[in-house]
C-alpha cells in the first residue's frame, strides 16, 4: 500500500468512527506509547542494542578523561553546557537518569538556592530516529555509494548506515584511539565488517579518500575539538579535497553557521543547498527542532 492509499484509508476510518469516541482515538494517536510501539523495526532495535553495549562501556556523559579541550569548551559557553550522547540516552532514558539522581536537567543559580535553571544539553551523535531521518529521508539510494564519517566517535552514522542505507562502503574518520578501539569492538560483535571501517586519522590527511567520497557526513565535527586556527584549516582542505560533482555533503549545524562563528568565507561554487523535507513523524522522542539542525549539499 501507498503513501495515497494508505491515506485514504485512514481517512475513511476516521471518518465511521463514532463522532463521539473520535477524540478520544486523536489523542490515543498523539500521546499513546503504543503507536510508537508499532513502528518500532528491527533495525532500530539492532541500534538500541548496539547502545545499550556501548552505554556499558562508557560514562554517562560518554566523555572520555583525553577530551579535556572539549569539556573545557563546553564549560566556557554562555549556559551552564552538558553533553547527553543522543545516540546513546533516548529522553525516557534521560528522565531516569534525573530520577535516579545520575543526571540533572537543572542547575543553581545560587549555591544553597532553590533557584534553578535549565541545563544546555550537547551531543556528538545522531540519535536513532536522526540516523533514520538522514538515511531513509534525507538522503537518495546509496546502493554502490561510500559514506564518509568525519570524527565518528562512537560510530553511530556507521551503525545507521548500516541498517538504514544501502550504502557499500561506511568509513569512520577518528582520532581518538580509544574510540576507534570502541568502534572496532561493536563492528565484530555485531558483523558489519563488511561494509564498515574505522580509519585512525585526521580528516586532513585523507584527501584521496575525500575525492572518491559520495557522501560526506558531519556532525557537530570541529567546534569542540579544534581550535579555530585548526578548524579554518580543517574547513579549507575539505572545500578543497570533497569536489566531485554530485557528491553530497550533511553538516549539523549548517555551513553557514560553523563558518560564520569562525568568520571564514564558504568557497564561491563550491557546494549547493538542497531542499530536505522535515515533515516526518519518527516517534514522539523525535524533536521537530533537532532534524532541522541537518543541511544536505551538493557539490556543484
Amino acid at each position: 500500500m501507498n503513501f495515497g492509499d494508505a491515506r485514504l484509508k485512514l481517512r475513511e476510518l476516521l471518518g465511521s468512527v463514532d463522532p463521539s469516541e473520535l477524540p478520544k482515538l486523536l489523542d490515543w494517536m498523539r500521546n499513546s506509547d503504543e503507536l510508537d510501539e508499532l513502528l518500532v523495526d528491527n533495525n532500530r532495535v539492532i541500534l538500541q542494542s548496539i547502545a545499550a553495549d556501548l552505554r556499558a562501556r562508557l560514562p554517562v556523559d560518554a566523555m572520555l578523561p583525553s577530551e579535556t579541550a572539549a569539556q573545557q569548551k563546553m564549560q566556557m559557553r554562555e549556559r551552564p553546557t552538558v553533553h547527553v550522547d543522543g545516540f546513546l540516552y533516548s529522553e525516557e532514558q534521560v528522565d531516569a537518569l534525573c530520577e535516579e539522581g545520575a543526571m540533572s536537567r537543572e542547575y543553581c543559580l545560587s549555591c544553597g538556592s532553590l533557584r534553578t535553571a535549565p541545563l544546555d544539553f550537547i551531543s556528538h551523535s545522531f540519535s536513532v530516529s536522526e540516523l533514520q531521518f538522514l538515511f531513509q529521508n534525507v538522503l537518495p539510494d546509496l546502493s554502490g555509494r561510500t559514506v564518509v564519517d568525519v570524527g565518528s566517535r562512537l560510530g553511530a552514522v556507521l551503525y545507521g548506515g548500516y541498517v538504514y542505507s544501502s550504502a557499500s562502503r561506511l568509513i569512520g574518520l577518528e582520532l581518538s584511539e580509544d574510540f576507534v578501539r570502541l568502534q572496532n569492538d561493536i563492528i565484530l560483535k555485531y558483523r558489519l565488517a563488511d561494509r564498515v571501517q574505522v580509519l585512525h586519522a585526521n580528516v586532513c590527511d585523507q584527501e584521496v579518500l575525500l575525492q572518491s567520497a559520495d557522501v560526506l557526513v558531519m556532525n557537530n565535527v570541529f567546534e569542540y575539538f579544534m581550535e579555530p586556527s585548526e578548524q579554518i584549516g580543517a574547513w579549507r582542505f575539505i572545500m578543497q579535497a570533497f569536489r566531485r560533482k554530485g557528491s553530497l555533503l550533511v553538516t549539523v549545524p549548517s555551513l553557514q553557521e560553523s563558518l560564520d562563528a569562525l568568520q571564514a568565507p564558504l568557497q564561491p561554487g563550491w557546494v549547493e543547498e538542497l531542499p530536505v523535507d522535515y515533515s516526518v513523524y519518527l516517534g514522539r522522542d523525535t524533536d521537530p527542532e533537532d532534524l532541522r539542525q541537518i543541511h544536505l549539499y551538493r557539490v556543484i
